[in-house]
């Protein structure tokens, strides 16, 4: 008995080689990206490397500067500043607090009760910017003139009588006293506190009051448990909105404020243009991005929220 054998299958060519998917536009992002970074580093750490090298620096203006990395000069500026620092720090920390004070409620109308009067409210808040800083601060030395109806107000109320104990006015003057320049600062830097403050209150879920009031939650405890924690991330927005440029502010201690309310910005400014001191400047310019970083950290780390709007 035969057997058929059968013919072997004919053998399939063999598969192609899958090459792996080519990744398209993976340098994409950092082409992006670039722009930024150039601006950064042209505007920004241009200017702080030279910075740096012109603070460790001696000579004079006729004879030219060379960097000898004397680094007293941090030392010595310090030294002899430390009144405009701590000045600085405490009319930027004043302003901050009044325009808390001021710009919560606002921004609470704004959020949870202005209806259909929101967009008018915001951009009363906002119409300051399209006039220029410098004639805002002019405008109150009109405000706080001798004589004028604020300062008549306030010696009617024996609210300077107050002021002046405290140290903060002089006689039934405003002008050119710290009063003055701390309602400068907080006139001129209240929108960026109101801003964060009015975004963080939005973004709360209108619910979770319903549910407190049904839990029996007076108003104030609503609000000291429920909308003052949840609006936390605008409130550490705002305030670093403010005091940070308020500290090295020097506009408002310029044109409001005397010899004896100077800041540390002053003091730069001086410097730098009338002075012509550069090694000292720079020093001073380091010192208060310095301490600002530091009590910047530490105010976040305290306050217990790293989620910034």
């Amino acid at each position: 008995m035969s057997t058929l054998t059968e013919a072997p299958p004919p053998l399939s060519p063999p598969a192609p080689e899958q090459k792996p998917p080519r990744r398209r536009g993976r340098w994409t992002p950092y082409w992006l990206l670039l722009p930024g970074i150039l601006w950064l580093v042209v505007f920004f750490a241009a200017p702080m490397v030279y910075q740096a090298s012109t603070s460790v620096q001696t000579g004079s203006l006729e004879e030219g500067y060379k960097v000898t990395w004397h680094f007293a000069t941090y030392w010595d500026a310090l030294t002899e500043y430390w009144p405009q620092f701590l000045r600085s720090v405490a009319y930027a920390a004043s302003a901050t607090v009044l325009c808390l004070l001021l710009g919560y409620p606002l921004a609470y109308l704004i959020a949870f009760r202005a209806g259909r009067w929101r967009n008018l409210i915001m951009i009363l808040v906002i119409a300051p910017f399209f006039t220029s800083f410098l004639i805002r601060t002019l405008a109150w030395k009109t405000i706080l003139a001798d004589g004028g109806p604020v300062v008549g107000a306030l010696n009617t109320l024996h609210v300077l009588d107050v002021t002046g104990w405290l140290g903060w006015t002089s006689g039934d003057r405003v002008l050119a006293t710290p009063l003055a320049v701390v309602c400068g600062l907080t006139y001129n830097f209240l929108p960026f506190m109101i801003l964060p403050l009015y975004t963080s209150l939005e973004r709360i879920d209108g619910r979770l009051h319903e549910a407190a009031g049904d839990l029996y939650a007076k108003p104030s405890t609503v609000f000291r448990k429920v909308t003052f924690p949840l609006s936390m991330p605008g409130v550490v927005s705002g305030t670093l909105l403010t005091f940070i440029p308020a500290t090295g502010d020097y506009v408002n201690a310029s044109l409001l404020g005397s010899a004896d309310t100077g800041m540390i910005g002053n003091v730069i400014q001086s410097q730098f243009l009338r002075v012509l001191d550069y090694p000292t400047a720079a020093a001073l310019s380091f010192i208060l991005m310095a301490a600002i970083l530091a009590m910047v950290t530490f105010y976040i780390r305290k306050s217990g929220t790293e989620d910034l709007v």
